[in-house]
């Protein structure tokens, strides 16, 4: 959530904000019922002050034995006014903040404005593999060494689920081994294993609710939802909390299963391990000072990155333009990995800053040197997803005789395992 000084006192900024990620909203309609909530504050200030001297003409007309009858019915006429301005303010103001929800972050200094055709490039990394044969996409891989197993995945589920089985599954489970263990002792993150559930609150303080609410799986009869991404109760942890100075910055890590219903709404990007309702992700997350923020961006891209470099991927990064970052983003970064079976770029990380836009909205504040309470920034960044990882290790390590070598960095989480191969 924006903070209402922004909006109040650069008003053209907000607009052009608005402008630049194709969202309507009247700035003006919001600017007028917060001065209609200032004027109310003001009148029941002014009300209340009358209130209290009145009751100090009472005290001092009863110990001179005269008549306060006059001043004492004012004063219940006054309690009558605040009662009536103060439920008119709790209107009004559940009115702003409704409104204020639907504004997305203002995009910093340096975002390209416009669709992802505007997306910038930043730099590539690696080479994509020239191959002596023709490579096979994942599912066909996957399908032919028994790892993969779609058909069944939709048995018992529906389309866009996957199913992992034998070296498959293990592959899995050693990533997110892998990645854990590297953003915990080289990266620096704590671990946590946070609920896969979250409840509205939760869901509204990193920004997924109200505006995507129809993308989210929910369970009705308790009105929680299945996570998108452990960046929600993981930056949720602190909210409603002040945190200290000194013990800024926070960095979290966490394991869970995401769940999307938007699998489905992308045309061809939609088979196999392309876009599925559940993957799973290892996130970072960051709790820091203001000013500190940008510059811990940048470390959270190089953390991601790092995962990318020691699975041997080739990859590009992207600064993501105003018409293609998530709505609580300030600024964005997407790694992309080569898959040569499919011949695409595909997404395994977002890392954003946030600014104070998600603990304005969780109410997650520090209080620093000189005692002043602040709002923190948080960021966030995928450290990396799957399914697409997994997509882009059997296409990039296929070999001619249909077998699949296993990253070196990933040989010790299976097992000593160096060869993917029909069981």
């Amino acid at each position: 959530m924006l903070d209402m000084n922004v909006i109040r006192n650069d008003p053209e900024r907000v607009k052009k904000a608005l402008a630049d990620r194709e969202t309507e909203f009247d700035v003006d309609a919001l600017l007028a019922l917060d001065a209609k909530r200032r004027e109310l504050i003001q009148k029941t200030e002014t009300l209340k002050a009358e209130r209290n001297a009145n009751s100090k003409k009472v005290s001092a007309l009863k110990k001179k034995g005269e008549d306060a009858s006059g001043i004492i019915q004012r004063t219940k006429e006054i309690g009558l006014e605040i009662k009536t301005i103060d439920d008119a303010l709790r209107t009004l103001q559940a009115d702003i903040v409704d409104r204020m929800m639907q504004v997305p972050n203002v995009p910093a200094e340096g975002v390209p404005v416009g669709d992802p055709a505007n997306n910038k490039l930043i730099r590539e990394w690696g080479k994509p593999r020239k191959f002596d044969f023709t490579p096979k996409p994942h599912w066909d891989i996957g399908e032919a060494l028994d790892v993969l197993d779609f058909p069944r995945a939709t048995k018992i589920a529906e389309p866009h689920f996957s199913l992992f089985k034998g070296a498959g599954a293990r592959l899995v489970r050693a990533l997110v081994n892998f990645m854990l263990d590297l953003h915990t002792s080289e990266h620096g993150y704590r671990e946590v294993f946070p609920p896969f559930l979250a409840n509205r609150k939760a869901m509204t303080g990193t920004g997924q609710l109200p505006k995507f609410e129809d993308e989210m799986y929910r369970m009705k009869r308790d009105d929680l939802f299945l996570i998108p991404t452990a960046e929600v109760p993981v930056t949720n942890m602190f909210a409603d909390e002040i945190l200290n100075e000194g013990d800024l910055p926070i960095y979290f890590t966490a394991y869970s299963a995401c769940f999307r219903r938007e699998a489905g709404s992308y045309g061809k990007d939609t088979r196999a391990l392309m876009r599925v309702h559940q993957f799973n992700k290892v996130e970072m997350v960051k709790f820091v000072r203001p000013e500190t923020s940008y510059d811990e961006l940048e470390t959270l891209l190089a953390n991601a990155e790092k995962v990318i470099q020691l699975l041997e991927i080739p990859y590009r990064v992207l600064l993501l333009s105003t018409l293609d970052m998530s709505f609580s983003a300030a600024k964005c970064y997407d790694i992309e990995i080569w898959a040569p079976g499919i011949e695409r770029w595909l997404e395994v990380s977002s890392c954003s800053n946030f600014e104070d836009f998600q603990a304005r909205r969780a109410n997650i504040r520090y209080r620093d040197t000189d005692g002043k309470v602040k709002f923190v920034h948080t960021l966030n960044g995928s450290g990396v997803a799957l399914a697409r990882l997994v997509a882009a290790i059997l296409e990039n390590r296929q070999q001619k005789d249909g077998t699949v070598t296993v990253p070196e960095a990933l040989q010790s989480y299976m097992g000593g395992l160096t060869r993917l191969a029909p069981e």
